[in-house]
């Protein structure tokens, strides 16, 4: 089967679906491998957990958690200002449109009515947060390690980095050999950051690709297609790109 690899969709719908049409994407051959951050910074945050969801229980999808997804459900599960002034500041703002609708912050913003609609996304939509909440963070086969933001290489055993850094860490990952035999796909640092290019990014050590092509930043979604002979082939889409255009 092949592998279709993609994350950080950030509630990109419209993008998300052209790029898995641009691929040809068929469940019964094609195993689609979602690396987390379903949510945020994008305007249909919702009906990106909807599909995501949809795509885990009827197509088989591999589906990781990623910070994004974490913060929304922290914020969520929890009446902790800490846990909403974290998700607000990230992009939590876009997402709850996405569940009640621009015109209830048609006067403005405030805290009452953030609360208003945590209560409602809470009432009307705890299978969403209950199914973010469950997601693995990290998935490995035979030739590759596939996690959201990447792996503690300072350790003697990789699955002992910590739940954060799965889907926190940054530079002490990228910047060091994995010194492992697998490679590390990833996302959540956005490729333009690690080699000036939103294309996909390939370590020159071979140990690593990072596929985070920024698209809720105006950039694009990419898709990393592996072959069954194991070769990379990498897909992508602009940001305003529709299946429909």
């Amino acid at each position: 089967m092949r592998k279709l690899v993609v994350s950080d969709i950030h509630g990109c719908h419209d993008e998300f679906n052209c790029i898995l049409n641009k691929c040809k994407y068929n469940p019964a051959t094609d195993q689609l491998m979602l690396l987390g951050d379903y949510v945020d910074r994008g305007l249909r945050s919702k009906q990106v957990v909807d599909q995501v969801m949809t795509l885990k229980g009827e197509q088989n999808a591999i589906v990781l958690k990623g910070n994004h997804d974490d913060m929304m459900v922290s914020a969520l599960k929890h009446d902790d200002e800490a846990y909403d002034a974290q998700w607000l500041n990230n992009g939590g703002f876009t997402t709850l449109i996405s569940y009640i609708g621009g015109d209830y912050f048609e006067e403005g913003f405030d805290w009452d009515k953030y609360i208003e609609v945590k209560e409602y996304i809470r009432k009307n939509y705890h299978h969403h947060i209950d199914f973010l909440d469950s997601l693995s963070l990290y998935y490995e086969d035979d030739n590759h390690i596939y996690v959201h933001a990447g792996i503690n290489p300072l350790l003697n055993n990789w699955k002992s980095t910590s739940n954060d850094d799965f889907i926190w860490i940054r530079e002490q990952f990228f910047k060091n050999n994995t010194w492992l035999d697998k490679k590390v796909i990833f996302g959540h640092t956005p490729a333009i950051h690690l080699h000036g290019s939103a294309d996909i990014w390939f370590d020159s050590k071979g140990d690593k690709i990072g596929i985070d092509g920024a698209c809720a930043y105006g950039k694009q979604l990419n898709l990393l297609e592996i072959t069954e002979e194991g070769l990379y082939i990498q897909h992508n889409v602009q940001k305003g790109e529709s299946y429909e255009n």
